[in-house]
């Protein structure tokens, strides 16, 4: 998909650009693959915002992506390739022998024509779907699963991939888009090549409504709001008050180690931060 850019008629419109949607061939999705959605707004049960900057968005139906690819050794054809206002990469819709639909992420290269299939014994050909025990050494790979039968839940956004560096015994060492190299179960599945939509990242908003039709509202800096509001707030000029940075609830927002999983720390070959 290439970049579109747009007449600049407004000032704002000088700078959006969007991905080309050409490459799409099905506008309207697949009514028996829709589900709702319910919005929180950011609040957990008790109706207190617990993730801020949150609300609005313009309105869409979920569409039920199949990341267990469930059924194994049946040859299903890529009827048409959609968008998903859901996540950033497009999504595929498969038809199987039996007359199954069901969506997966496209990857690159998977066309309108193709066969694809979920067995140990496919070729590694994108959209195939194997065990890392199956796949060579090298295999550019996506949708991976961390939980053998569970689906797959790395590596799922446009433009990612992640790589078999090497086996050993039971497990594979697989390179993650973010650096990280982690030990993962030779049996956990994953499917070839790479996540399509790759211009996604170079989209630029352009103005802060097209912010707003995702859901997402204006992000107040701390140290202008009163001290009632946020522990940066008040003093006379800029001034955080001595505290080091906090959000909201005073909780450090720099520095601060979130993870503290010593059970699956040993799974981590090499950090992403090294």
């Amino acid at each position: 998909m290439a970049q579109k850019n747009y007449q600049p008629y407004t000032a704002s419109r000088r700078y959006i650009t969007t991905t080309d949607t050409s490459d799409l061939t099905k506008k309207a999705p697949e009514k028996a693959l829709l589900e709702s959605i319910k919005r929180s707004g950011g609040r957990n049960n008790q109706g207190r915002i617990t993730a801020d900057h949150r609300g609005g968005g313009a309105k869409r139906l979920y569409r039920i992506v199949d990341f267990k690819r469930s059924k194994t050794d049946i040859n299903a054809k890529v009827v048409a390739i959609e968008y998903d206002p859901n996540r950033s990469a497009n999504i595929a819709l498969l038809q199987y022998v039996d007359g199954v639909k069901s969506y997966i992420l496209a990857p690159l290269g998977l066309k309108i024509g193709d066969s694809v299939i979920a067995s140990d014994d496919a070729d590694i050909l994108p959209g195939n779907v194997l065990t890392l025990k199956q796949i060579p050494v090298g295999t550019n790979i996506h949708n991976l699963e961390l939980k053998i039968g569970k689906g797959g839940v790395l590596v799922r956004s446009a433009g990612m991939a992640a790589q078999i560096m090497g086996k050993e015994g039971d497990y594979a060492q697989v390179k993650l888009p973010s650096g990280e190299v982690r030990l993962i179960h030779a049996r956990c599945r994953a499917t070839i090549g790479q996540v399509g939509n790759l211009d996604h990242e170079n989209v630029t908003l352009g103005k802060a409504g097209r912010t707003r039709y995702l859901g997402k509202r204006p992000h107040v800096r701390g140290m202008a709001m009163n001290p009632v509001d946020h522990p940066h707030g008040g003093g006379e000029g800029r001034s955080k008050g001595g505290n080091h940075p906090t959000n909201v609830r005073g909780l450090p927002s720099k520095g601060y180690k979130t993870r503290g999983n010593k059970r699956t720390q040993r799974f981590i070959v090499k950090d992403r931060r090294k």
